[in-house]
């Protein structure tokens, strides 16, 4: 695949990702439940994929594969967990992007994200091998970190949201560059996107359900359910991303892959945010200075510098 073409999906999975992002932060708050927001999101991707697995030959081949592969026992178990990160990250999109806005979560996940896709490239995870450890990605990393503090740090963000808010995006954005990487590899030996995907949306969704019902046994049943169709969109944006993610880490690497859809995110994140305030929100200028930050980080880790990325 051309390194342009590769950047380019990269981007357009970041796109996806922060749209994805506002439609399940809406759906959560408008249900007042962030977990049954994301079982829904979840399974209407599942259904998506089960359809799309049938009616395709790539689909059913792939699906062959993954059980031979099971019975056979020549598939790791861990690749078929892929789906655990989906499901923190959306539920993680449900609890807290209504409030602390797409711009806020987004810098959060990918500084997560990026420090993750860091480790993992260092220590050859991904289908792309090992992939050398240079100053410029140190220093990527650490200016991914800086923007996140200056965020948080800025106005009243701290006292107006609960800190597991500002967390859970952290965590959410480690386990997006673990799941890319296992999603590459899965791919990998069953031969084609669409079977890694679904692999992830049974899992998330079987993750999900449970939290659901678990909330709404504790919480009660959601008062109404929404009318506005594009609420409902977040499963099948999660669907093309993911696809798309375990389509070209094994052209871009974790790391790249992660960059590249770290500025599609933060751009269309800082629209989002910019068209639609979020309640807890800093504001405009610290969400396009924040964004400006973060942006700088993926300058300084994804250009070469005179050196060349080594694989191993």
């Amino acid at each position: 695949m051309p390194a342009w073409l590769a950047l380019s999906s990269a981007v357009l999975v970041g796109v996806l990702t922060a749209v994805q992002a506002r439609a399940n932060g809406q759906l959560g708050a408008r249900l007042d439940d962030g977990l049954v927001a994301a079982a829904i999101s979840f399974g209407s991707g599942l259904i998506i994929l089960i359809v799309l697995s049938i009616a395709l030959p790539a689909g059913r081949r792939g699906a062959r594969r993954l059980a031979d592969g099971i019975r056979g026992r020549t598939l790791p178990w861990w690749m078929l967990l892929g789906g655990a990160a989906g499901a923190l990250s959306v539920a993680t999109q449900g609890l807290t992007v209504a409030i602390i806005g797409v711009s806020l979560y987004t810098v959060g996940a990918v500084a997560g994200q990026t420090l993750n896709g860091l480790v993992l490239d260092r220590v050859g995870y991904g289908p792309s091998g090992l992939v050398a450890v240079t100053v410029p990605r140190v220093v990527g990393g650490a200016l991914m970190l800086a923007a996140v503090f200056f965020s948080v740090g800025t106005g009243d963000v701290l006292a107006t949201i609960p800190w597991w808010m500002l967390v859970l995006p952290f965590v959410a954005g480690v386990g997006i560059a673990w799941q890319q990487a296992t999603n590459g590899r899965l791919r990998q030996r069953v031969g084609t996107p669409l079977t890694a995907t679904l692999v992830n949306f049974i899992g998330g969704t079987a993750i999900l359900v449970v939290a659901a019902v678990v909330s709404v046994v504790v919480r009660g049943m959601p008062d109404s359910a929404p009318t506005d169709l594009w609420l409902y969109s977040g499963g099948a944006l999660g669907v093309a991303y993911i696809m798309l993610s375990a389509a070209i880490v094994a052209h871009t690497g974790v790391l790249l892959l992660g960059l590249g859809a770290v500025t599609g995110q933060l751009v269309a994140a800082f629209v989002l945010d910019l068209l639609w305030p979020a309640a807890a929100s800093p504001g405009w200028l610290v969400e396009l200075l924040t964004v400006i930050v973060a942006l700088a980080s993926v300058a300084v880790a994804a250009v070469p510098w005179g050196r060349r990325r080594r694989r191993g």
